[in-house]
């Protein structure tokens, strides 16, 4: 399966053993400023964990997040929590190595940190075509949910 837009990668995930996949909308409760933008996160129980989500879709600029250049119309960025170590061996650099390297946060199907929170070992991809995401989301979920049952 090659995901290639945002409905793609929901279906991918929501395919996930109890994934819990949140869209927020307006008059749902939720901030506008989250409004059509995707949460994915790992929960037995149907309700989001007290936890970052595993991954999330932003369809926009935010006000300390710009960089991407969201505002393009079609433009998304899939983020994903993998880990300092993946993120090591995905990128070939450590995350506190970020601020030493040039990078093109706009760059469309380009795996990069993510923006904010790359030293986390946060990955990002603008409108991923041909990077292929799916293992990175997989390793992201099984992590999220051995964090929160224990299991490997």
């Amino acid at each position: 399966m090659t995901l290639e837009d945002m409905d793609d990668i929901i279906t991918f995930v929501s395919r996930l053993e109890n994934a819990l996949v949140l869209r927020p909308q307006a008059g749902d409760g939720s901030p506008s400023i989250a409004w059509d933008d995707v949460f994915f996160y790992y929960s037995t129980d149907g309700r989001p964990p007290r936890t970052q989500p595993f991954a999330t879709i932003v369809t926009k600029n935010y006000p300390d997040d710009a960089r991407s250049r969201l505002d393009r119309p079609g433009a998304f960025r899939l983020n994903i929590a993998v880990g300092r170590a993946v993120f090591t061996h995905v990128l070939g650099f450590e995350p506190q190595q970020i601020e030493d390297r040039d990078i093109d946060y706009a760059a469309r199907d380009v795996l990069m940190p993510h923006p904010l929170y790359g030293s986390a070992g946060w990955l990002a991809v603008v409108n991923p075509s041909t990077t292929a995401p799916e293992t990175l989301l997989e390793t992201a979920y099984h992590r999220q949910r051995a964090r929160l049952t224990g299991r490997t």
